[in-house]
């Protein structure tokens, strides 16, 4: 039989060749296929619309990964068992990981260190010789346009990161644990530190009277994007973080990362400039909007650039301590 040839008829009570099998096709199964598929994305989507409306926009990491891992399971349904498995098998230990973190950071700033509120302002002082940034920003800049974008790009932070993690895992595993690895190993860093030092954000220190007045504008711009509940949903979720975790600044550190991570696979000018803008917007916004001092968002991208050096090797030498302890187990 050529290429062009027809697939020979399959003789009644014979069995079917395997190339005669090739060029038959199942009626039905792509239209159940996007049926299914639709189904199922609906229903997640109410799901996710009904828990914004009634506990606010998800800010906390798992959370977000636990949407994250939905909708990669709406995809793999439809692909077979293996690939759920393979779901479960991947982003199980990382959600545990994060579970724990997040469970321990809630205790942080409850373990009796002195919460640092004079010295951060005071290092941003010295830095703006003698002029807090934060003030000079919220005096200067008051445009509509750059209030909405700072509330977008704040927000991205929610977001980028569990995004970025799913569509490495769909197109590159190896890439994705990677990633994965360097994601834990910031938020552990970081964990370390909140402990350690517990400091206050520039927009709390005002509250208390250190500062010259200064205003949590974050989510200014929805009002100006004409969405003011989802401001409202916003400031509803953030009252349930640590308010004394503000060194290193995370947002920059994930932004960083995040642009570490995907420099590489940008092939394009735009896309290059775009991710390097996207690190260096994140802080400016910090600082502008009363969220982070300066030399915390400067902290923060170090704390990325230190993971991305150090965490490889470090991760080489517990993978063989590992196995050197395991040697006399296997003699």
């Amino acid at each position: 039989m050529t290429a062009v040839d027809p697939p020979a008829p399959v003789l009644a009570g014979a069995r079917p060749a395997p190339e005669q099998l090739a060029g038959l096709r199942l009626p039905g199964r792509p239209a159940r296929a996007r049926l299914v598929t639709w189904v199922l994305w609906t229903c997640l989507g109410v799901a996710f619309a009904g828990t914004c409306a009634v506990r606010g926009l998800p800010t906390d990491r798992v959370v977000l990964l636990g949407w994250v891992l939905a909708g990669l399971g709406v995809s793999a349904a439809t692909q077979g068992w293996r690939r759920l498995v393979r779901l479960l098998v991947d982003w199980l230990p990382l959600a545990a990981v994060l579970l724990a973190y997040d469970a321990t950071r809630g205790l942080a700033d409850g373990l009796g260190m002195p919460v640092h509120v004079t010295e951060p302002a005071d290092a941003d002082r010295w830095l703006g010789g003698g002029v807090l940034p934060t003030v000079w920003l919220q005096e200067n800049v008051r445009a509509d346009w750059w209030k909405a974008l700072a509330t977008l790009v704040y927000s991205s932070h929610f977001v980028v990161t569990p995004v970025v993690l799913a569509v490495l895992w769909l197109r590159d595993r190896a890439r994705w644990a990677r990633c994965a690895r360097l994601v834990v190993a910031l938020s552990l860093a970081g964990l370390v530190t909140y402990v350690l030092y517990p400091a206050a954000p520039p927009w709390l220190a005002a509250k208390e009277g250190v500062i010259e007045p200064v205003g949590r504008v974050s989510s200014a711009g929805w009002e100006v994007l004409g969405l003011p509940r989802a401001g409202v949903l916003l400031a509803t979720s953030q009252g349930q973080v640590n308010l004394v975790a503000a060194v290193p600044s995370l947002h920059t550190a994930f932004a960083v990362l995040m642009c570490m991570v995907l420099l590489p696979l940008a092939r394009r000018t735009w896309q290059r400039v775009a991710l390097v803008a996207y690190a260096v917007l994140m802080p400016l916004v910090l600082v502008w909007s009363g969220e982070h001092y300066v030399v915390d968002t400067l902290l923060g991208a170090a704390y990325a650039c230190g993971v991305v050096l150090l965490a490889p090797p470090a991760g080489r030498l517990v993978r063989a301590g590992v196995r050197r302890a395991a040697l006399p187990w296997r003699a």
